[in-house]
């Protein structure tokens, strides 16, 4: 795929739709593009996680295994971000991803983001503000549902 391609996909995720064209070049730039035939397994729960993934083409099916069994949790179309903690976080994977069919992919590590993090603070600001923006959103809905499991 082409860098402008790439770039196109990522302006077009929401954590990265605020950065700049220069930006995302860098993260195109250091992506990896990743194909999957249909049933391959990206990762599994309890894997370290040190990147994310943007679905570019097909679908990824999330999922947990209890008691030897499978349970669907979410199906991921394209031009969505799965593992974004991984880009922030030193973390583990919560899920099991699974391509639902032949399904392409872009792979962002978590040491190219920091490292555009470091060279432009302005953009870490902003990323900031809409992390807290969305923790302050997720905690207003866990409120709210309070109610119902009390």
């Amino acid at each position: 795929m082409a860098v402008d391609d790439d770039i196109r996909i990522l302006s077009g995720v929401s954590l990265f739709s605020e950065l700049a064209n220069e930006h995302l070049r860098l993260l195109a730039f250091g992506s990896e593009n990743v194909s999957c035939p249909s049933g391959t397994i990206l990762y599994r729960q309890g894997d370290p996680a040190d990147g994310a993934y943007v679905v570019v083409k097909g679908r990824v099916v999330l999922f947990r295994e209890r008691d030897g069994e499978s349970e669907d949790l979410a199906t991921l179309d394209a031009g969505t971000l799965l593992g974004e903690m991984a880009l922030i976080a030193d973390t583990r994977r919560m899920t099991h991803a699974r391509a639902d069919t032949q399904t392409e992919l872009l792979r962002v590590n978590r040491k190219l983001f920091r490292r555009v993090l470091e060279e432009y603070p302005e953009l870490a600001a902003k990323l900031h503000q809409r992390i807290s923006r969305d923790l302050q959103d997720l905690l207003a809905r866990i409120t709210a549902l309070g109610p119902r499991f009390g």
